[in-house]
């Protein structure tokens, strides 16, 4: 069996990670890949269902999401990890356990970033009713080497998905 591959969407809350995977999820599905998607809001429902967002949390949340992703992708299923996961070595560790594996950063300014806010992460990180938000409270370490890097606040999320494609093709993970 083919093992398949993982493409771990990292960025700030609100920088357009889910929209370019759902932009993903379409162009792959037209080239008749069916690729599971670990979005963090919903795995966190099932791994950690009364969040409290520590470090320690995050830790054993982003080892749990990366275990998921390694076994699916063991099993010749692609798999799209829609999870900011704040600290590299979060990241890093799913890289090592993951053979095909894209790191892809969706990068957009805090501003941006803030004035989208779908969710009202960032507000409530500014009254105080959150004190772990990565980019107000908790930080947030970019990349140092992505596999691809996707302006958040300037590519259509079409583009962003292609940039991707080309990506998995030029490696042969697709």
């Amino acid at each position: 069996m083919e093992p398949g591959f993982a493409v771990w969407m990292t960025g700030l809350p609100a920088a357009g990670k889910s929209t370019v995977t759902k932009a993903l999820v379409a162009l792959l599905k037209n080239r008749g890949v069916d690729a599971a998607v670990l979005e963090s809001d919903v795995m966190r429902k099932i791994f950690t269902p009364k969040p409290n967002y520590s470090e320690q949390e995050r830790q054993v949340f982003y080892h749990a999401m990366a275990y998921v992703g390694e076994l699916l992708t063991a099993h010749g299923v692609p798999v799209i990890f829609d999870a900011t996961a704040n600290r590299r070595a979060y990241r890093n560790a799913a890289r090592e356990k993951i053979g095909h594996f894209l790191e892809v950063f969706v990068d957009s300014p805090l501003a941006v970033c803030m004035a989208r806010d779908p969710k009202g992460i960032y507000q409530k990180g500014k009254a105080g009713a959150s004190t772990t938000v990565p980019g107000l409270q908790a930080g947030y370490e970019p990349p140092v080497h992505p596999d691809l890097t996707i302006q958040g606040d300037r590519t259509p999320p079409e583009d962003a998905a292609r940039q991707i494609i080309e990506v998995l093709l030029q490696r042969e993970y697709l």
